[in-house]
């Protein structure tokens, strides 16, 4: 992206570019998300999202309808129909501080956006956003609701990762992309003579970034022992992506993916962890020349990287604060060479929206540690269910570590609230604040660290002074 577009509206295409094939997939898309049982639409969404490259649109009336935006008002019908005709329920756990930190972080980028540019086009930019954020977390909100959605959305994007990797071997051996028939790019980007391969991605990062967080959630797969060989398939896809896609924020955040996982005999001593490593970082700044986030620099795992940059950007954006606190800046371009292209997640959501964004998002990802750190000491002694909210989490960290070297600009935004998705789904009904009078009063005086009733439990079993409960409150 050249510097003079890195934050213009009303670009893009100018005609409908659609190809009839997955013109045909859409509407087939369409009729199955309206038809068939609500646990059985995330198969044609994440499919259709996934699949279909970003430039398959239709161009109405000056507005870009990407594929996936026309899936996703699809998918929101459907779960409007299912909360108006139904008096449950349409998100497991209600509105929780999860979805509480994403909505205001995303109305704050859009806000913020809004004001600095005030013009119709960047308006029309605005909806859109908010259209893909808003419509397409709560409608996957909608979709995971319990255990068994959550492996069933594994197991579609094991399928799917595989057919990313094996075309984007083909890919990187015949230097065309299959994906290029429906709208993809032509070919794999070359740097220091390596091929970067991207699939239906916008970008290799983005295809290195989607395949190298799967990782964690195939090993969920195959540790849940319900379908060892979709997780094979699964890992497989992971492996090939991030191998393909020849970038250090992958291999890096496929790394941190395998470091978490083995993390696993340490589990209760995260307290300690994380003062060791605020400590050491401590130390380290001591020590070194250079501010801390400057050993990014130093990470070169493919022989091509732009790590300097990355380490560049976030001292730049540290040393700019005041130009984008308030509400973000229009352009970083002027701050230094290259300094347009924020890959970087962090600092993506400050300059787009302000400090205030930024803090949510960093909260909204705490939230999401705790929420898995408590619902594993719940379930402490039961090896498969703290197994579940591990590595829940050991995907969150992989996102975390790719978060300081790409933002999620194109589909790869989607698996991202997919994931918020599980880990509210999956918590739920571990975390619920409970309804009982006397519970209440001891939560508030902090004689409880977490209440474990719901309204309406199927089983309960009482250990201690705490009672979990399963319950089932699904939307069909």
């Amino acid at each position: 992206m050249p510097p003079d577009n890195t934050r213009s509206f009303g670009g893009g295409a100018a005609t409908t570019t659609l190809n009839p094939l997955v013109l045909v997939a859409m509407v087939i898309a369409v009729i199955l998300i309206l038809v068939i049982r609500r646990k059985y639409v995330i198969f044609p969404l994440l499919f259709l999202v996934f699949l279909v490259p970003t430039s398959e649109q239709l161009y109405v009336g000056g507005v870009h309808l990407f594929v996936s935006r026309i899936i996703i008002l699809f998918g929101v019908m459907r779960m409007l129909v299912a909360k108006f005709s139904a008096n449950t329920r349409v998100i497991t756990g209600g509105f929780n501080w999860v979805d509480r930190a994403f909505f205001w972080c995303t109305i704050c980028q859009a806000c913020a956006v809004s004001v600095l540019f005030l013009s119709g086009n960047a308006l029309i930019n605005q909806v859109g956003f908010l259209w893909d954020f808003l419509g397409g977390y709560f409608l996957l909100r909608f979709l995971i609701q319990d255990e068994d959605d959550i492996y069933r959305a594994i197991k579609c994007l094991a399928f799917i990762a595989l057919i990313c990797g094996v075309c984007m071997v083909e890919e990187r051996e015949t230097s065309q992309n299959v994906f290029a028939l429906i709208g993809g790019a032509t070919g794999p980007d070359v740097r220091d003579g390596l091929a970067r391969c991207q699939g239906p991605f916008a970008h290799e990062l983005m295809a290195g970034a989607f395949g190298a967080t799967l990782l964690p959630l195939c090993i969920l797969l195959w540790k849940s022992g319900k379908a060892k060989a979709t997780a094979l398939i699964g890992l497989a896809g992971s492996f090939l992506m991030t191998w393909t896609s020849n970038s250090s924020t992958s291999l890096l955040t496929f790394l941190a993916g395998i470091f978490a996982v083995f993390f696993w005999p340490f589990r209760k001593s995260m307290r300690a962890v994380r003062w060791g490593i605020v400590v050491g970082l401590f130390a380290l700044q001591l020590v070194m020349k250079a501010p801390i986030w400057f050993l990014i620099a130093h990470i070169d795992l493919t022989g091509g990287s732009s790590s300097y940059h990355r380490a560049e950007l976030i001292d730049l954006f540290i040393r700019h604060f005041f130009d984008w606190w308030l509400i973000g800046i229009k352009s970083s371009g002027a701050w230094g060479w290259d300094m347009w292209d924020t890959q970087n997640q962090f600092v993506n959501v400050g300059e787009s929206g302000g400090l205030v964004a930024f803090i949510l998002f960093i909260a909204m990802i705490s939230v999401c540690f705790a929420r898995l750190g408590n619902a594993r000491k719940a379930t402490e002694g039961d090896p498969k269910r703290e197994w579940l909210f591990w590595l829940l989490g050991a995907a969150l960290f992989s996102h975390v570590v790719g978060f300081f070297g790409v933002n999620y600009f194109d589909q790869t935004k989607f698996v991202w609230f997919l994931l918020l998705a599980m880990i509210s789904a999956a918590t739920a009904p571990l975390l619920q604040p409970s309804t009982a009078p006397k519970a209440q009063a001891e939560m508030v005086f902090g004689k409880t660290p977490l209440g474990y009733l719901t309204p309406s439990p199927r089983g309960a079993m009482t250990k201690g002074n705490r009672t979990t409960v399963q319950f089932s409150s699904r939307v069909r």
